[in-house]
Formats: structure tokens, C-alpha cells, sequence
């Protein structure tokens, strides 16, 4: 691998006890009701297949394709690079997002989705970095809480690598 420096910031086996906890927390408030997970590309993905393997209710798995960060800095700017395969009117939906940061993404999606008419939206994510927020906004599902370091692992990449590793490392500069 590379020279980037990182550090253990939360090793798998925490991210599966707590991936866990979290699907049951899902299958009992929608119990007897299908879900649909729409993971937010690319970065859910690893996320959000542990997640559905810790739901116990039918759910169908969608993704859509986001970008708004340049390295380790966040835009400011969301832009749908791939949209659904079918209409969500009338789903339950459940955002799944690896890391809220600004919350810019989040915002600009739930918004995106209201407008599709779903009869309910709730949001997963894997990290949230409360300090970091801008936007006012609801997560209903959080997996941790972390401050404004940068992360990779687990999913989570800079400029397209280290998803792979299995744990969640710090970059330190």
C-alpha cells in the first residue's frame, strides 16, 4: 500500500457488533413492513451490505451515486452521478450514507428523495462528525460519532483507495 500515515480508529470487529445492533434497532421498527436500503455510492457500499445482512425484514437494495469531495475536502458542491432504477413513491426508504461531515450531501439528498414521495425517509450512516456539521438535519440511525479527523477504511477512501481495509484508520498528517 501506499505511504499515507494512518491509525486504528475502530477495528471490525467494534464496526460488526455495532452494524449488528443497529439492524436489529431497523428490523423492529419496521417490523411486518418491506424497506428499501438506497446506499449512497461509493463510499456505503461495505456499509450498507453488513447492514442488510443485520436486517431481518424483506428489504430491496438501491444506490445512488453522489460526488462532493476532492481528496480530503469536502466541496460544498453535491452532484447525482447516478440516479435510481425505479420509482420510490410510496417506500419506506432508509438512506444509507458511510460519513455525514458538513451534512451538505445528506441535506441536499433528503430533499432529492422528499420529492419522490416515499411514505416514510429515514437516514443510516456508518460515522457522523457532529463538530463538522453545517446543515441542521436528522439521523436516525448512527453508527458512531467521531470529531473532525479524516478516515479511511471500511468503505471509505482517499482519491479512490484504502476502502478495502476492514477497519476504520485515522490519516495523520
Amino acid at each position: 500500500m501506499s505511504d499515507l500515515a494512518m491509525r486504528p480508529l475502530i477495528p471490525a470487529s467494534q464496526l460488526q457488533e455495532r452494524i449488528k445492533a443497529l439492524g436489529a434497532e431497523i428490523s423492529r421498527e419496521y417490523r411486518g413492513r418491506k424497506i428499501t436500503l438506497v446506499g449512497v455510492l461509493k463510499g456505503s457500499f461495505i456499509f450498507l451490505a453488513d447492514l442488510a445482512r443485520a436486517i431481518d425484514l424483506d428489504c430491496e437494495i438501491e444506490f445512488i451515486g453522489v460526488s462532493s469531495y476532492e481528496g480530503m475536502h469536502s466541496t460544498g458542491q453535491v452532484r447525482i452521478q447516478t440516479d435510481l432504477t425505479k420509482d420510490m413513491e410510496g417506500q419506506d426508504i432508509i438512506l444509507v450514507e458511510d460519513i455525514i461531515d458538513t451534512g451538505t450531501t445528506i441535506d441536499y439528498l433528503t430533499k432529492v428523495f422528499e420529492l419522490r414521495k416515499p411514505r416514510s425517509l429515514k437516514v443510516a450512516c456508518l460515522l457522523s462528525k457532529p463538530e463538522a456539521h453545517k446543515v441542521p438535519m436528522t439521523i436516525d440511525y448512527v453508527g458512531f460519532e467521531i470529531s473532525k479527523e479524516f478516515v479511511v477504511g471500511y468503505g471509505l477512501d482517499y482519491n479512490g483507495l484504502y476502502r478495502n481495509l476492514p477497519d476504520l484508520m485515522q490519516v495523520v498528517s
